[in-house]
């Protein structure tokens, strides 16, 4: 047996005890716990966190610490700064001082604290926009998490698959070895030629060129596998869920209907919908007057810490931008034209969304049929192999019949397996389509 076929069969010798039992759900916990993608989508949901507080903050007093210093001689610099130093005397009225007076320093530390009262709604707007992000980002989380879930059952039961096909060539392998002994005796009895034999051992090779090409797809496999656990591409595991049809029993009756109302692209569009309303909410609040308080405290020194003196100030401020151009009335425009778009989107992805569900469901009835089919034609040329096997020992059959009886039951029992892998892939298919699919599914079982 060459190189590659010893590799892929590595894992396969060791024995079981010494491999982890993974279980589909346990394969899927994994993902979700190990999977890049799963720590990218939490970490986006966090930031959208953030931005709800950046919003909120509008709402809150803002506080700001200034410390500046001036030299200058200036006439006003300078007699505003001995008055603001509580420095200024009789001497300071002096008719040349007042025209030319000596350079003066002037440390400033001044604190002030402003409190929006009214801003239009703006903060409260921009506030509900930022909780709809959230929740984008959420469905966000959703999604990806299940495409990660259908991704691991894909690439499990893709190893799975790849096993058995293994299994499966190997017992044809044996099959045609047990062949090749039988017509070796057969020809010593005189009663087959060694053409007989040639073509029984050409059929051998064509069988071990089968295994080999398994054992490499099983490798391949295994390692698929681990990528999308986010483990190690050479960990390995004992796959105990077997490949067999989905549990999956009264899930297409409604499925279109929960897809309306679960699937995470739909929702996402919803909820863009909202922040266009909200931001038209915005853009209107700016048309409004704005009312805040603000507080100041100003300490002014010719020195750092000495001769100086302190002062504060109390007020309200009065904002109304009475016209800027229009740019405020074309903002709301905008924000109106993307609310359409946002509606307009929607509309076009749930059609989009019943199409997928319908698509799935007629691929997981497809699967289901081909069980049926696959399962009847593996019976059929089980039994005619083992006629075959009879008659060609009784010397009424040709090693022609004796190999394509064996080479049909090889296509029919890896068309089985396929048609169960493309079975448990199209039951995953209609639970994401109707947006149901979670670690708890039942699919999964």
């Amino acid at each position: 047996m060459n190189r590659i076929l010893s590799l892929a069969l590595v894992g396969m010798a060791v024995p079981l005890g010494a491999q982890d039992p993974l279980p589909l759900s346990e394969a899927v916990r994994i993902a979700l716990e190990k999977h890049p993608a799963v720590e990218a989508s939490a970490a986006r949901i966090k930031a959208a966190e953030a931005r709800i507080e950046q919003a909120k903050s509008g709402r809150l007093p803002h506080v700001n610490y200034q410390e500046s210093w001036m030299r200058s001689d200036n006439p006003v610099f300078v007699f505003s700064s001995l008055l603001t130093q509580r420095q200024f005397t009789e001497r300071n009225f002096d008719i040349r001082s007042l025209n030319r007076p000596d350079f003066l320093n002037n440390f400033q530390s001044a604190i002030t604290v402003d409190q929006m009262l009214y801003d239009g709604r703006q903060t409260k707007s921009m506030t509900a926009a930022a909780n709809y992000g959230k929740r984008i980002a959420g469905e966000d989380d959703r999604l990806t998490k299940q495409n990660l879930i259908a991704s691991v059952v894909k690439a499990y039961f893709g190893a799975v698959l790849a096993a058995e096909s293994l299994k499966v060539a190997r017992e044809a392998v044996q099959s045609a070895e047990a062949d090749l002994q039988r017509a070796q005796t057969i020809r010593n009895a005189g009663m087959a030629t060694d053409a007989d034999v040639l073509s029984i051992q050409v059929h051998l090779a064509a069988m071990r060129e089968q295994e080999i090409r398994r054992a490499g797809e099983l490798a391949v496999s295994q390692a698929a596998l681990n990528e999308v656990l986010g483990l190690s591409l050479d960990a390995r595991h004992h796959l105990v869920t077997p490949l067999t049809p989905a549990a999956l029993q009264n899930a297409l009756a409604n499925a279109e209907k929960l897809a309306l109302e679960q699937r995470p692209e739909l929702r996402q569009l919803r909820f863009a919908a909202h922040i266009a309303e909200t931001q038209i909410d915005a853009a209107k609040g700016a048309l409004l007057p704005q009312v805040s308080l603000r507080a100041a405290f100003e300490a002014d020194r010719q020195e750092f810490i000495r001769k100086g003196g302190a002062n504060w100030t109390f007020g309200a401020i009065l904002r109304w931008n009475l016209f800027d151009g229009n740019a405020n009335r074309q903002r709301v425009a905008e924000a109106s034209h993307a609310l359409t778009a946002a509606q307009a989107q929607l509309r076009q992805a749930s059609t989009g969304v019943q199409l997928q569900v319908r698509n799935a469901q007629v691929n997981l009835d497809s699967a289901r049929e081909r069980i049926k089919v696959a399962q009847a034609a593996v019976s059929m040329a089980e039994e005619s192999l083992r006629i075959t096997k009879n008659r060609y020992d009784a010397g009424l059959a040709t090693v022609t019949d004796l190999l394509r009886n064996e080479t049909a039951l090889l296509e029919t029992r890896t068309r089985l397996l396929a048609a169960y892998y493309d079975e448990r892939l199209a039951a995953i298919g209609v639970a994401l389509a109707a947006g149901t699919l979670t670690a708890d599914s039942e699919v999964l079982k």
